[in-house]
């Protein structure tokens, strides 16, 4: 493309317009390219969360879904955090609402709730802890085992946890994720007939999970997926989530092919977000998303417990994790609160 063209052109305005607003841009792996390629840091829901946490920046684009912007501003309350379209939501995260995770805390008062990252700031300020499919199993092996722990609200990806963290009381909620859940097993299997020599990567929040989780080569986090395709000495993959992760990977892997494992596996909410979008947004610094004080205060404590097992390697992914958040304060709060 001609480096005059308006696209450049375009992607020039931003990049200026970023260092003028003095902004961070934050753009999610299931981002199109274009926004992709004007960002300051792309990946998953952790990596984005640690950098929101660490910037110096006065004013955070963040390129994905709503709910990771709130978790941007609980991060970072001193900040300007914007989005490119208000609109972009997310169907998995209004599955489940504030009050199922305090009824259930409610008949459960010595369980765990423990929500994924996809979820409302007033549902991680009901949660005890908060996970992202790259550390949900360590954040539940950190969790003393006596507890009950309540898992909201991907079925998928909480049936994966089960699993891998072995004999716990472990209840799933059952949301889901309406663009994973187009990615049928009968796809897969006729794209491994297709490709023989392919290895196959699933995201746990695959519709597939509960039937194909067994022939995968891995199950993986989006950046779990990057890692793993460019140490691989395989040429081919079929890649099981949202089909804008394919830009990334074929981008930093130009000599492997990469096979959506459904071509109808797009979230509408994530393509809202345009280059067009993020200039206006970053032009007339809006849409301001801005969590209030004393949901933020709650919703921090899940997240940092988060990003402290994150941190500390707190779990192995295997059942055999060592440390233990016995001592982690019990989350007090009342329905006036939230």
């Amino acid at each position: 493309m001609n480096e005059s063209s308006p696209y450049n052109m375009l992607k020039d305005k931003i990049r200026l317009l970023a260092k003028e607003r003095d902004a961070v841009i934050l753009a999610h792996n299931y981002q199109e390219g274009p926004i992709q390629e004007v960002a300051d840091f792309i990946g998953d829901s952790l990596l984005l969360s640690q950098k929101a946490a660490a910037t110096e920046a006065s004013v955070i684009l963040f390129c994905g879904v709503h709910f990771m912007a709130e978790t941007a501003s609980i991060l970072s309350p001193q900040k300007k955090v914007i989005i490119p379209d208000l609109a972009a939501g997310c169907s998995l995260a209004d599955m489940v609402i504030e009050r199922d995770a305090r009824q259930w805390k409610e008949r459960h008062p010595d369980g765990a709730v423990v929500a994924y990252v996809n979820t409302s700031a007033v549902v991680k300020a009901a949660a005890d802890y908060c996970c992202t499919s790259s550390n949900a199993v360590k954040v539940v092996q950190a969790i003393p085992e006596e507890k009950e722990v309540l898992f909201v609200p991907d079925f998928y990806l909480g049936t994966w946890v089960k699993r891998k963290t072995g004999r716990r009381n472990l209840h799933v909620w059952k949301g889901y994720c309406a663009a994973h859940t187009a990615i049928t097993p009968e796809g897969i299997d006729r794209l491994r007939e297709q490709h023989p020599d392919a290895e196959f990567l699933m995201h746990p929040e695959c519709g597939c999970m509960t039937k194909s989780m067994d022939l995968a080569d891995a199950i993986l986090s989006t950046e779990g997926m990057v890692k793993y395709a460019k140490e691989s000495s395989a040429g081919e993959f079929i890649i099981a989530t949202e089909n804008g992760m394919l830009y990334k990977l074929q981008k930093e892997n130009p000599g492997k092919k990469f096979y959506p494992a459904s071509e109808n596996a797009t979230c509408q909410y994530m393509q809202m977000n345009t280059l067009e979008k993020a200039f206006r947004s970053l032009l007339e610094l809006k849409y301001e998303v801005k969590v209030p004080p004393h949901i933020a205060e709650l919703a921090r404590i899940p997240i940092e417990r988060m990003m402290e097992i994150s941190a500390n390697g707190n779990g192995n992914g295997n059942g055999n994790g060592k440390k233990k958040l016995h001592s982690a304060a019990p989350i007090v709060y009342n329905r006036s609160q939230c």
